[in-house]
Formats: structure tokens, C-alpha cells, sequence
């Protein structure tokens, strides 16, 4: 681990202040992968600017039809918190399978949208969910956030302040775990709302993104007989020693069927 700064602010202000003044200072939340990358010597940043302190950051409240959770919200607060187990309970029961105990209790929300790795789960619900990300400048609609592996619309500088989130008429998501990482090989979030019908798609490639066709065939038909001919391309997805692309798309279908199982 090579030497940096510290920082603990606490307000937003103050951490973005801290940001803009070094161009080479990267935020910190609840250091899932970054300080495995620090320990690895496979990133330097000058300074940390660690935001565990900054209360505004964390807590669940309903505005209207929508759930707003702070992006430093842990996991476990998502999976038990009774405002998202009562208006999006598949949200909850996707942060109840997040990583192991000492990832849930570690990880948060926003550090896992911002990180955007292609295996993460949250992605994939704030597709189908049609989440607006809140920074501390703008909003950024789901379907313009999420740029490439590990590449989000934020820009140097600008921080996640929380996630907006409507409420569905459902949801439900799958996922297919490694068995050895326990990352996801494929998951699929699905839900049913104010924006229609959305189909969110993880793991499978290397940046998570909408299955169209699916949300076509059940926005006429809301069960897993209409998703019968519909097939997920090969074309673009991950191939490794794990799964080829072939496998995942077989995958992406599989987990389709599930997610509706579990939206009831």
C-alpha cells in the first residue's frame, strides 16, 4: 500500500471542497474494493476522503412514490430497514443476499453504484426500478449512469448523495452466484411500475444493462409463459473459465423466470 492522506469530513460540502482541491484524492465509503486495490498496490491515490462520516449521506425516507436511500447506507440497513422491506421488498431481499455478513454490514448502496462492477447487484434493480441517482450537483436517470465496466456518468469530483427509487406495483430479481466467488455469474431484476415494465440485467455482461425484449413481451404478459421464445444474445457478454457468453445468456432467460417468481 503505497502512503496517502486522510480525510473525514463531515458534510458533503466539505468533501467535495477536499475532492477538487486534488484531482488524485478518491472518495472512500465502505472500502470493498478500493482497499483491496490499495493492499495490491493497484491504485495511488494522493489522499482518501472517507465519508463514513458525513451523516446526510445515510438513512431510507419515502417522498411521495419513491423510497430515497442515502448512498451510504450499508446493505444490512437496505435488507432489514421496514420503509424498503414494506414498498420494495425485493430490494430488501437483494441486499439480503449481498456478498457475506461482513460485506453487508461493511458495503454500501452508493459505493457499489458508483464502483459498477459488472457483477454487482444494484445496478440491475436501479435499471428495472428506474432509480434517478442524486449528486451533490444534479440528477442522472438509471439509463444514463451506467457508462461501461467500472464507469459511471459521475464526473472528478462529483459525489453520489443518495438514490431515488419509485415504488413498483412489482418486483423480483435472481441470480445465479459463482460458487466459488459468490459473485453473480447472471441476474435478473424485474419490475412493474409507474415507467411500465422494466427488465435489468447483471452479472452477465460486462456492464449491466435492459433486456428490451423481455420487457416487450411481459409488458403484455406478466408471467414467465411470455418470456418462452424470447432469447438473450451471446453478442457482447462476458466469457471465462466460469461461463461462456452462451451459458450466460442461457442464464439471463433462466433467472428471468425466477425474478417473476419471486415478484409474485
Amino acid at each position: 500500500m503505497y502512503d496517502f492522506e486522510y480525510h473525514k469530513p463531515t458534510s458533503v460540502a466539505d468533501a467535495v471542497k477536499i475532492l477538487a482541491a486534488d484531482p488524485d484524492a478518491k472518495p472512500i465509503s465502505g472500502g470493498m474494493t478500493l482497499l483491496p486495490a490499495l493492499k495490491h498496490r493497484l491504485n495511488r491515490p494522493t489522499a482518501l476522503v472517507d465519508l463514513g462520516g458525513i451523516a446526510e449521506l445515510r438513512g431510507v425516507k419515502r417522498e411521495g412514490d419513491a423510497l430515497v436511500i442515502g448512498a451510504m447506507t450499508k446493505h444490512y440497513e437496505v435488507a432489514t430497514n421496514p420503509l424498503v422491506t414494506e414498498s420494495i421488498p425485493a430490494l430488501a431481499r437483494m441486499a439480503a443476499t449481498i456478498g457475506d455478513t461482513q460485506v453487508r454490514n461493511r458495503g454500501t448502496l452508493g459505493g457499489s453504484l458508483a464502483n459498477n462492477d459488472p457483477a454487482a447487484d444494484y445496478p440491475a434493480a436501479a435499471l428495472a426500478l428506474n432509480a434517478t441517482f442524486i449528486t451533490n450537483s444534479r440528477r442522472i436517470p438509471a439509463d444514463e449512469f451506467f457508462l461501461g465496466m467500472f464507469t459511471t456518468a459521475l464526473e472528478p469530483g462529483e459525489l453520489l448523495v443518495a438514490v431515488s427509487f419509485p415504488i413498483p406495483e412489482k418486483a423480483g430479481y435472481a441470480k445465479l452466484r459463482n460458487p466459488a466467488s459468490r459473485y453473480s455469474m447472471a441476474g435478473v431484476f424485474v419490475a412493474k411500475g409507474p415507467a411500465g415494465v422494466r427488465v435489468g440485467v447483471n452479472g452477465a455482461g460486462p456492464c449491466a444493462f435492459r433486456q428490451a425484449d423481455m420487457e416487450v413481451a411481459l409488458a403484455s404478459n406478466w408471467s414467465a409463459a411470455a418470456l418462452e421464445g424470447v432469447k438473450q444474445s451471446s453478442d457482447d457478454l462476458n466469457s471465462d473459465i466460469h461461463g461462456s457468453a452462451e451459458y450466460r445468456a442461457h442464464l439471463v432467460g433462466v433467472m428471468a423466470k425466477r425474478a417473476l417468481a419471486d415478484a409474485g
